[in-house]
């Protein structure tokens, strides 16, 4: 189940005896765990209720003996168990043999679960693509007996912008779509990240003040994302001086020039593709690239259309040819990779 599931379930139902709670992403699942200890335990019991093992450091019999167990201090109890992958095998010899004796260890607790206790067992280290899949096959199969099973995958682009407006919306937060864009791009779709640096803009900006790319860029750290926006958008009208400032901001922040030059790259031409097809709007830009099997998220088509509003024909391809010479140039021995890109920005803006 997902983590919004199991938020759901736990309000119309109590929990299940045993979870497993598998995948990296950490907001969600901080969510999960303070609403299953809210449902859980009596607010009398919350301090001595939380009850922590590490399989680094125990057993999953040694769990299961102090699941069994009462306590003289809390009449409910919640016992969170981290680091739940160190209990598979190391090696391949014996795996099967472990793997059936830990799931009838776990079923045979399941017949008759401790009343008043719930028991997580946290991976939290694999990510559920790459190389990690293959471990996360196998943790779902030493626990196959715990049907309880809520995977907590990293946000996409998408979901991660529909976060920042959700929380922007509860905080009251006076912001346009496209900034929220931004902070959540900026921050590699990291939803934890995105509520704290929404909970950092709605304390310095309340509900009254309009927040900005340029209060993004300063009080959210790594937000380098509002400073390229801000560069794109400054090279568009030819803004010889804001350019500059955005790059020198982007230096500071320690931006790998190289990287920003790629997404400049990457906008440009897009921006490029549009204005060849004659795509004005952000849903024409959204649905066309997506037939080219391009796959362009709302947001991300709101900035392609910024880029073609901002950026008049003529200078949007000389914009390219001059990333493609700045390319060749970061590649060859410099001094300083800012001359490169400063020579871009003088070039771009010449009139």
């Amino acid at each position: 189940m997902t983590p919004s599931d199991f938020l759901k379930s736990i309000e119309k139902q109590p929990p299940r005896p045993i979870y497993l709670f598998v995948g990296p992403e950490a907001y969600m699942r901080r969510l999960c765990r303070q609403a299953l200890v809210e449902r859980t335990l009596e607010e009398a019991d919350r301090a001595s209720g939380v009850i922590r093992h590490d399989l680094e450091e125990t057993t999953v019999d040694a769990v299961l003996d102090d699941a069994r167990s009462f306590s003289l201090f809390a009449s409910t109890r919640l016992i969170w168990v981290s680091g739940a992958e160190a209990a598979l095998p190391k090696t391949r010899a014996g795996a099967a043999e472990a793997e059936s004796g830990a799931g009838a260890k776990l079923a045979a607790y399941l017949r008759s679960p401790t009343p008043g206790t719930v028991v997580v067992f946290d991976v939290s280290r694999y990510e559920f693509d790459g190389d990690d899949k293959a471990k996360i096959e196998r943790v779902q199969k030493f626990y196959s007996a715990i049907s309880a099973v809520v995977e907590f995958r990293t946000f996409s682009m998408d979901a991660a912008t529909r976060l920042a407006h959700d929380l922007a919306r509860r905080a009251k937060l006076n912001i346009d779509p496209a900034e929220l864009s931004m902070l959540a791009e900026s921050l590699g779709a990291d939803a934890g990240r995105i509520a704290l640096e929404i909970e950092k803009l709605s304390l310095f900006a309340g509900t009254t003040h309009k927040v900005t790319a340029a209060d993004i860029a300063r009080l959210s750290p790594n937000a380098q994302g509002a400073n390229l926006f801000a560069l794109v958008g400054a090279l568009g009208r030819g803004d010889r001086q804001r350019s500059l400032e955005a790059l020198d901001a982007l230096l500071k922040e320690g931006e790998y020039l190289p990287l920003a030059l790629t997404f400049l790259s990457t906008q440009l031409r897009l921006g490029l593709a549009a204005q060849e097809a004659g795509l004005k709007s952000a849903s024409q830009i959204q649905s066309y690239f997506t037939q080219q099997g391009i796959r362009i998220w709302r947001d991300r088509a709101e900035q392609i259309a910024q880029t073609v509003a901002a950026f008049p024909r003529r200078r949007l391809e000389m914009a390219i040819q001059r990333i493609y010479q700045a390319d060749k140039a970061l590649r060859d021995t410099r001094p300083d990779d800012r001359v490169v890109m400063e020579e871009f920005v003088l070039g771009v803006t010449a009139r």
